[in-house]
Parts: C-alpha cells; structure tokens; sequence
C-alpha cells in the first residue's frame, strides 16, 4: 500500500484541498483509496458525504475521532484492499506530530501559497520535516504544491524565490481558481467536473 501524506502546519494552505482531489483522481484510475481525515474539522469526511454514488468509492477514514470502544490501531488501519492512503493532515503539527504523521510515507506534499506568512510557516514545517526525519532520506519523499498561484504576481515571485532555496522539488503549481470550491461543494474531484 502506499501511503501519500499531506502536511503543512499552517491552516488554510489547501491541504484538504490537495488530498481529495489526489484521492479522487487515483479513484478514477481505478486505485482502492482510503482518505484519513486527521483534522478535527472532519473537511475530507465532509467532502466524502457529498460524494455522488455513482462515481469511484473512496473509503473515509474520521482520523479524528475517538471511539472508546475500539483500539486507536484499528481505528486507524484502512481495509486490506486498500492500495493507496492518503493522510488529510491537521494545522499546527509540531516536530513530534510530523514524525507520526509521515512515518512510513512514500510520499509528502506540502501546499504553499504565495504569502509571506504562508512562506514564513512552511519553512518552519519544512526545517521540522527535514529535522524529525532524518535529512535527506526525508528530503527525496517531500514535493511543495505551489497553491492559488496568480500568474506574474509579485506574490508567486516571491514563491519562486522561497523555493529555490530548498532542494525539493516543486510537483505542481496550483492557480488560483473557484474550481476548487466548486468541487469541494459536490463531493467531486476537479477530474471529474465537466470539462467546461
């Protein structure tokens, strides 16, 4: 199974955003995703809800949630069938809840958009990555999602630039879209609105 997890320490970076249209995508293609929403704000299980029936199943996972009745273990153990996992990650992961969070990872994505906040926090994420997960064996499963980039702004200069300064790679860059919200409002992935 592998496992695709989405970080970023700050709120509102488009995590939940990220992690379901991966989810959705790698549904259309015919992979058995499970989405662990670990944010107590329950976004991805919100978005599963809305899902339409007749589209690929995604199994939610309400990492969140606290059942007194069951271990935390199995609480948190997708289906055997599962062939992908993708972690929906809470804000304000410290050090600690970043190693938790990305043990065992194929993959980290970290959405960053173009603010000087949001640069400000995602280096600290970034300098806790690296710092909890043993350098640059954590650095070659790490990719930045440039997020609700406006094209020639001096907000997605400064992101270039942010981003030059790290040796992680840079696998997509996101523009700024109400496309997003759309999708997120019918339990669709962007893949799967129509084409207009």
């Amino acid at each position: 199974m592998q496992k695709i997890v989405i970080v970023n320490s700050k709120g509102g970076s488009g995590k939940t955003t990220i992690a379901v249209n991966i989810a959705s995508a790698l549904a259309k293609r015919g992979e058995n995703v499970a989405l662990m929403d670990l944010d107590p704000q329950g976004s991805s299980m919100r978005w599963l809800k809305l899902r339409p029936a007749e589209l690929p199943a995604i199994t939610g996972i309400a990492g969140f949630r606290s059942d007194a009745n069951l271990t935390r273990s199995f609480q948190l153990t997708p289906p055997p069938e599962t062939t992908v996992l993708i972690l929906d990650t809470p804000a304000g992961l410290d050090r600690r809840g970043l190693e938790a969070a990305t043990r065992g990872a194929d993959a980290i994505l970290m959405p960053v958009m173009a603010s000087d906040i949001d640069i400000h926090a995602a280096t600290h994420c970034i300098a806790d990555l690296l710092l909890g997960g043993k350098g640059a064996s954590m650095s070659r499963r790490i990719g930045i999602v440039a997020n609700r980039v406006k094209a020639n702004s001096r907000g997605s200069r400064r992101l270039q630039r942010f981003l030059q300064n790290f040796e992680i790679p840079v696998v997509a860059t996101l523009r700024d879209s109400v496309n997003y919200t759309r999708s997120a409002e019918t339990g669709l992935g962007l893949l799967e609105m129509p084409r207009w």
